[in-house]
């Protein structure tokens, strides 16, 4: 079975950085579109970003230009680099996957399988 494990999570100032990683333990992983969701305490979930197989890659208005979702597939990674945090980042991070890949769906209905998250907070 497919099992997702994010790391990386922790307590950074803001304007600090973090970077997210995801571990995938799956024989098709190169396959997959992944993303990153987060939920903030009192807040619904929310998408984040996502990455195709392919490296295509899509985000949320908010954190453009300060996050960058990326993929080693050879390490079966995925990768959230966050940049110029925010006290509004402030959230539990979520990576899931897409197994059937190639989804224009951004809702978290679109992606099978969850990991257990990572908590990020931004300190002001």
């Amino acid at each position: 079975q497919v099992q997702l494990a994010e790391s990386g999570g922790g307590l950074v100032q803001a304007g600090g950085s973090l970077r997210l990683s995801c571990a995938v333990s799956s024989r098709t992983f190169d396959s997959y579109r992944m993303g990153w969701f987060r939920q903030a305490p009192g807040k619904e979930r929310e998408f984040v970003a996502t990455i195709s197989w392919i490296g295509a890659t899509y985000y949320t208005d908010s954190v453009k230009g300060r996050f960058t979702i990326s993929r080693v597939n050879a390490k079966n990674t995925v990768y959230l680099q966050m940049n110029s945090l925010k006290p509004e980042d402030t959230a539990v991070y979520y990576c899931a996957a897409d197994l059937n890949g190639g989804s224009i769906d951004y809702t978290e209905g679109a992606f099978e399988l969850w990991g257990q998250g990572t908590q990020v907070t931004v300190s002001s």
